[in-house]
């Protein structure tokens, strides 16, 4: 029988939750990426700007909550770049933009600096 203490349970669980950040990132850039081959009035632009405010809004009540064991000033931080992309994508869908590589960018940033 396996026997774990509980910070290596902690521990792992912490990896877990990283990759699968780290994972939702990368499928959202893939999707942005997508998009910008075939313009923002595509499906695929729809479906970018819905996954990334879907993650980003995850990601944002995760930051915001009291239990997040990250600095406050880093998830303060966090949460400023995630409402920034959701406007940026918002901007897009209303059509008051049509370049998608600032958002890729600051995702691809984000999701390296995950570790």
């Amino acid at each position: 029988m396996y026997q774990f203490s509980y910070a290596d349970i902690q521990t792992d669980s912490v990896a877990d939750a990283k990759d699968r950040e780290r994972q939702l990132l990368t499928r959202s850039i893939d999707l942005l990426v997508a998009a910008r081959a075939v313009g923002r009035d595509s499906m695929e632009a729809i479906e970018a700007i819905h996954f990334l405010n879907r993650v980003w809004s995850s990601l944002i009540e995760d930051l915001g909550s009291p239990e997040n064991a990250l600095p406050k000033e880093l998830r303060a931080n966090l949460i400023s770049i995630g409402l920034w992309l959701m406007r940026e994508a918002e901007d897009l869908r209303q059509g008051r933009a049509d370049n998608f590589d600032g958002i890729i960018e600051v995702s691809q940033i984000i999701r390296d600096g995950i570790q």
